[in-house]
């Protein structure tokens, strides 16, 4: 008895042609590795900022506004909850208004001036002059220069009984000026002091801003007739406008925040500010309220009274500029819409006299 076995049976479908095996293949390791350095070295490389950030930063302003909430003492430490008291104490503290007001005028007195005279020495520096390079760099010596020399360096020139200032104003047979016993006269010392310190390095980022202006667009308005002026402030301060923006709120906080020029405005005094607090400044203010009464949880709050103003004077500034510059766009709009239908009406009128001159030949 003979057993057959029979052969094992062969698929006809070629090997190419079969059904994959259930499930997708890995990708490579190295394919892996790359895909996952795609999406994960960006957030690395900015790490460290927000890291430096969340430390140096973000931490010490939540604890501020956690010291804020205490009646904590300078030697003592934490004291009691006290919630939201040395807000209310600082909002109906004079000394308080007193240093906002000095430091709102203060600002306001140097903020703009330093922009009008930044805009002007740029646009200067944008022309096609000699010595540029020189011109530029001594712009911006006033910058380089420590604040601690700029303010004794004026503090001397504006002394009442021996100063500079003075002593011209006596050769021309005026009054000498109490710079630093009146409010208004400080203010403008100050403010001077401020001005002579920023205004060069405002003028170089306008400068850098508007050399990215295209050069053909101000040829192009050259050749329609338009003056340096028109061209100036219609094409030159529209283009840079964002970076106006940037100088302005950069300015506002510069100038919210002063202290080192009032702390060494009048070193004799015994008062910070001055006799009375004539330009005491709210940081100014703040320093003393830490170090001289020993009052953190007051100081804390009137840290945070003064970051809630800031970005109050930022919003307003982004606002005020955002609405000129819709302003300045409907206002193009029309003039352009009205452009057009000028142009349309000129050329209808054109073609009518076309029409009836060549009715006039007919007849």
């Amino acid at each position: 008895m003979t057993t057959t076995v029979s052969p094992p049976e062969t698929s006809s479908t070629p090997a190419a042609k079969r059904p994959a095996a259930s499930g997708t293949p890995k990708p490579p390791f190295r394919h892996r590795v790359s895909r996952f350095d795609a999406k994960v070295s960006p957030y690395l490389y900015v790490a460290p900022f927000f890291i430096l950030f969340g430390l140096i930063g973000l931490f010490p302003l939540v604890y501020t506004f956690v010291v804020s909430l205490n009646d904590w003492d300078l030697l003592t430490g934490p004291g009691d909850w006290v919630g939201l008291q040395n807000y209310t104490d600082e909002l109906t503290d004079p000394y308080f208004w007193n240093s906002l007001f000095n430091t709102v005028s203060i600002f306001l007195l140097s903020c703009i001036p330093q922009l009008i005279a930044a805009v002007f020495i740029a646009a200067i520096l944008d022309q096609n002059i000699r010595s540029k390079t020189f011109w530029r760099m001594s712009v911006l010596i006033p910058y380089v220069v420590t604040p601690v020399a700029v303010a004794i360096i004026f503090s001397s020139a504006f002394s009442e009984k021996y100063g500079l200032i003075n002593n011209i104003l006596e050769a021309f047979n005026l009054d000498p000026v109490m710079w630093k016993t009146e409010v208004f006269p400080s203010h403008l010392a100050i403010a001077s002091m401020v001005n002579w310190r920023w205004t060069g390095y405002n003028a170089l980022i306008l400068l850098a801003a508007m050399q990215s202006v295209p050069r053909d667009i101000h040829e192009s308005a050259a050749l329609d007739g338009a003056g340096a002026f028109r061209r100036f402030f219609s094409i030159t301060l529209p283009s840079i406008r964002p970076t106006m923006i940037f100088v302005i709120i950069t300015a506002t906080i510069g100038g919210l925040q002063i202290f080192t020029e009032p702390k060494l405005f009048n070193p004799s005094s015994s008062v910070l500010g001055g006799p009375h607090r004539e330009y005491q400044t709210t940081v100014l203010y703040l320093w003393d309220m830490a170090f001289n009464r020993s009052d953190f949880g007051k100081a804390s709050a009137i840290a945070w009274l003064l970051f809630i103003i800031i970005v109050a004077f930022g919003l307003m500034n982004f606002l005020i500029s955002r609405r000129i510059a819709s302003v300045e766009t409907r206002t193009s709009r029309r003039r352009t819409s009205r452009r057009l239908e000028e142009h349309k009406a000129q050329k209808a009128e054109g073609t009518r006299s076309l029409v009836a001159a060549a009715g006039e030949k007919r007849s």
